[in-house]
């Protein structure tokens, strides 16, 4: 017996359809979800021929195999539309979160390399931690840390809001910032 490659394809997901599904009898399944019986191959073909959707086999492993009668694009559809959005859910759920360290006494253009890069994260979906290291006394003036972070979320105000306000913790002075959601 020769296989075609659409008879592989078939065969790696497990699912054979008319034809292609070699048992002598099998379990039949309605369109509603019914059950009509154990049934030679030939009348369930016939059945589904009738009703005008297609014999799938969805249990080879039963005794009996188990078929069921239904339209089977819109089967094919419905997973994968069913596989997208489980994917879009995954996405979502793997969002990363960048970390941009920035110091009291930042240049401008350090800054500014910094927010530019910052915002082709956020673009991405991403979060964003912008984090302030004291050093020695600077951590006598803390005031001007939280100016840097508060600077930096203004420069990304079109396409960021604050998810967390600055707060210090230790040495550290940090925020967090997330892409603004769409109305």
């Amino acid at each position: 017996m020769i296989l075609e490659v659409s008879d592989i394809a078939q065969k790696e997901k497990g699912l054979f359809i008319n034809e292609q599904i070699r048992a002598k009898e099998v379990m039949v399944i309605g369109p509603n979800g019914e059950q009509l019986g154990i049934k030679p191959i030939k009348d369930a073909l016939t059945l589904a021929s009738y009703a005008g959707f297609d014999l799938v086999l969805m249990n080879s492993k039963g005794n009996p195999p188990v078929c069921k009668i239904m339209d089977y694009n819109k089967f094919k559809y419905e997973n994968k539309k069913k596989a997208k959005e489980n994917l879009k859910k995954q996405r979502e759920a793997n969002l990363e979160l960048k970390e941009y360290r920035l110091s009291v006494t930042i240049d401008v253009h350090d800054f500014e390399t910094r927010v530019r890069n910052a915002s082709k994260y956020l673009e991405k979906g991403h979060k964003v931690k912008v984090q302030i290291r004291f050093k020695g006394r600077e951590l006598a003036h803390t005031e001007l840390g939280k100016d840097v972070l508060l600077r930096f979320a203004n420069a990304v105000e079109g396409i960021a809001e604050i998810e967390q306000e600055p707060k210090l913790e230790g040495r550290f002075m940090s925020m967090i910032l997330t892409k603004k959601k769409e109305k």
